[in-house]
């Protein structure tokens, strides 16, 4: 696959960035004290898992030879969930449906 490194670079960076970006959500829903009011807490659990996921799937796509293009398939499909389910932590948020 052409290129393909190339993009393993990408999500990495990427999901890396957004694993913090939840992480930060997350602990704003504890300190308000909003975590047993809301199901955004459960979601943005979820998001960091896959974004952590998506991490651990890239890094290993760039470091082997033989499975890179199995692991950043994995790591892109992984970060693509990821993605969504951080779509739906924003709608709760902006329609306020959490509550």
């Amino acid at each position: 696959m052409a290129g393909s490194g190339n993009r393993a670079t990408h999500i990495l960076s990427t999901s890396s960035t957004l694993f913090g970006l939840c992480y930060v959500v997350f602990t704003s829903l504890k300190a308000f004290k909003l975590d047993a009011q809301t199901v955004m807490d459960e979601f943005t659990a979820f998001a960091m898992v896959l974004f952590l996921t998506s991490c651990i799937f890239s890094y290993f796509s760039l470091k082997s030879f033989k499975r890179s293009a199995l692991f950043e398939q994995i790591a892109d499909y992984v970060f693509l969930v990821g993605l969504f389910s951080l779509f739906l932590i924003t709608i709760f948020i902006v329609f306020n449906i959490a509550h």
